[in-house]
């Protein structure tokens, strides 16, 4: 049986739009684009965490210190991936870089699961973003309403509490700030 070609940036590009692409451990992945209850909690989690902390560290009743970025590419050895919401401490990235693509490994990642990507994101995404030293991952459930945190002990993801429910949670890596987790689902 002859090897599998390893998937390359030129076949990513011509994945029409319409649907996500990524290379993970060689292999092109594609995904169509997410639905409405997945596009709203990762609209509601980055809108939630730019406010408090998309800004230099130290501003009243803001933590600050972070970029954080709605689906960035990043670019991580060989894969490319795009996190649905993903942020660098400022100490590690000082400047937002300007292209279109990020090859430094954030210190958060958000993924919001649906039917279509949870198997992705919790098999070979978990797996990239263990090997580059991402420190904290969010699992974002919108159907079950869950939150699951991870973070990263000695190479290996350890999961540290789920949230559920609409109360408002403190959650690291941003437990400065509560965030108001019943937004995510659509609930005012």
């Amino acid at each position: 049986m002859a090897a599998r070609r390893r998937a390359t940036y030129a076949d990513l590009l011509k994945v029409p739009d319409l649907l996500v692409a990524e290379i993970l451990e060689g292999e092109l992945i594609t995904t169509p684009r997410p639905a409405v209850p997945h596009a709203l909690a990762a609209s509601a989690i980055g809108s939630a965490l730019f406010d408090g902390f998309n800004r230099p560290p130290g501003g009243a009743g803001k933590p600050g210190g972070w970029w954080v970025l709605y689906e960035p590419e990043l670019h991580l050895g060989e894969d490319v991936l795009v996190p649905d919401v993903a942020g660098w401490r400022r100490d590690r990235m000082p400047t937002c870089p300007t292209g279109a693509a990020i090859d430094l490994a954030p210190d958060w990642a958000c993924e919001v699961l649906s039917p279509t990507t949870a198997r992705i994101d919790r098999g070979q995404k978990m797996r990239i973003y263990a090997r580059e030293a991402v420190g904290h991952l969010w699992l974002v459930d919108p159907i079950a309403r869950t939150l699951e945190i991870y973070r990263l002990e000695h190479g290996r993801w350890v999961p540290a509490v789920t949230h559920g429910g609409t109360q408002p949670i403190h959650a690291a890596p941003f437990a400065a700030v509560a965030l108001e987790i019943g937004r995510w689902w659509g609930e005012d």
